[in-house]
């Protein structure tokens, strides 16, 4: 790990002259300034705000940066996180990066200044770069529910292919021709895997004019209820729609809703991720259920491993699967149509 001095031996000045830089206090060259932070950046330096005192360079707290903790999805990752590292005695710092690949950044030079132990990382993009700078800093990290690509890295996830193509069969066995799929952003793979998902139940349906129903956007109701909108729009209309999370579904219910259309008797919706029953004890939708929690689990038990060099070698990635329940939301389409593939 890049000390204070490596980067003043860098620059060709004195480790205060850096420490200048870094509180920016004190008098300092605008030309000594840019060699400092041009060290700073080849280096790939982070202060440790928490100085001498840290004796063992050890904090027991690691660090959970999510996407949307406002979506129930995530708070029950975040409780299967927090009973696993609990059991060791561990605290965990929550960061909600709200798909801003800003906010997540200045979250993690927050906790690397702060020597967190381990980061359990729900990346807001696909870039590998956020993954190895907190390598470089020689800090543990896991990924959550996502894949990405270019870097060797613990990934725990769900079956997001596995989840869509189930769902998508099960609305063709109803009998459903026209279906369109409304997903996230296309640089999340969680989104790309899902529609693969999708459009491989189609190719092997021989219903291929489906491969081009696919509306990307973002995990929000917002979004949800704009694709859907779109779609409703399209000729021949979708029967049937599959949304990649639960927050488009809410967004597309409210779209049929205000058009009139009655779910499951006019158009039938399914969805990835359930809802917990104590905040919906009736559930409605069918949907792909993610062990949620086991992921939050397993994935900090794998993190503390790590920091205890007791874990497995080699990156890991756990690909947990998924289960379909089916419920009121998908029916048979009332008149189905026999267009041809």
């Amino acid at each position: 790990m890049p000390t204070i001095r490596d980067v003043a031996k860098r620059a060709g000045v004195a480790t205060m002259t850096v420490s200048r830089v870094i509180n920016n206090s004190g008098y300092v060259s605008e030309a000594t300034r840019t060699k400092v932070e041009t060290a700073i950046a080849e280096l790939g330096y982070v202060p440790n705000m928490l100085g001498p005192s840290l004796r063992f360079n050890q904090t027991n707290t690691l660090a959970l940066v999510l996407t949307d903790i406002t979506n129930p999805f995530w708070t029950t990752v975040a409780r299967g996180v927090e009973d696993a590292a609990q059991e060791k005695e561990y605290s965990v710092i929550l960061c909600n990066t709200d798909e801003s690949i800003q906010k997540q950044d200045q979250y993690l030079t927050m906790l690397l200044k702060r020597r967190i132990d381990g980061i359990l990382f729900v990346p807001a993009g696909n870039k590998a770069e956020p993954i190895r700078l907190i390598q470089k800093q020689k800090i543990s990290v896991v990924v959550l529910d996502r894949s990405i690509p270019n870097v060797d890295v613990d990934i725990v996830r769900g079956d997001s292919f596995g989840g869509a193509y189930q769902l998508a069969r099960h609305l063709i066995e109803l009998g459903h021709k026209h279906i369109a799929i409304l997903s996230g952003p296309k640089n999340i793979s969680t989104s790309v895997e899902r529609v693969a998902g999708f459009r491989q139940a189609m190719e092997e349906a021989n219903l291929t004019h489906n491969l081009e129903n696919v509306y990307w956007g973002s995990f929000s109701q917002t979004l949800g209820c704009a694709m859907a909108e779109k779609a409703l729009q399209t000729s021949p209309r979708p029967t049937a729609f599959l949304a990649v999370n639960n927050f488009i579904a809410n967004g597309a219910l409210h779209t049929f809703s205000l058009a009139g259309l009655r779910v499951p008797e006019d158009v039938s919706l399914v969805s990835f991720d359930d809802i917990p029953t104590i905040i919906n004890p009736v559930p409605f939708l069918t949907v792909a259920i993610q062990p949620a929690y086991e992921m939050g689990y397993q994935a900090t038990q794998l993190l503390l491993a790590r920091l205890t060099n007791e874990g497995p070698e080699g990156c890991q990635e756990i690909i947990l699967p998924t289960k379909i329940a089916i419920r009121k939301s998908s029916a048979p389409p009332i008149s189905p149509t026999n267009s041809s593939n």
